[in-house]
């Protein structure tokens, strides 16, 4: 593959121009070469460093858990490490689903209290504007 611009870079890495500038001026990402006319030119080793942000991005990971894969992946990494990040970001996810299970059941609860009629009182805003912690939240 023949290096590409940055705007090449985006649409081949899926990442968003200032996103790519931002990565770079954080040290996620090394800035490429730049040509003599000074535009960065990203080849296959930038372009598979994009991808590979843009996808554990997607799966969730934080930046500096992808920040540490990254050093792993480049510094003879132990397997065993990376799938630690990988478990500790899984466990993380099982406990947001948890929460989020919770929240639906409390929001469905308080919406079933709701008949949905021209009645001057609303017990959606009223269970939402009551001082006691909502039940399983």
């Amino acid at each position: 593959m023949r290096e590409v611009g940055i705007g090449g870079a985006a649409r081949v890495s899926g990442v968003h121009v200032e996103t790519i500038r931002y990565y770079e001026r954080i040290g996620l990402v090394v800035a490429p070469p730049r040509s003599s006319a000074g535009q960065r030119r990203y080849g296959p080793v930038e372009l598979r460093r994009l991808r590979f942000v843009r996808r554990a991005r997607a799966l969730g990971f934080s930046l500096d858990e992808i920040r540490a894969l990254l050093a792993l992946g480049a510094g003879g990494h132990a397997c065993a490490e990376v799938r630690d990040i990988a478990q500790r970001h899984l466990d993380e996810i099982g406990r947001k689903i948890a929460d989020l299970e919770r929240m639906r059941a409390t929001l469905a609860a308080t919406v079933a209290l709701c008949a949905g009629d021209a009645a001057p009182d609303c017990p959606i805003l009223e269970a939402l504007s009551d001082t006691e912690p909502v039940a399983g939240g």
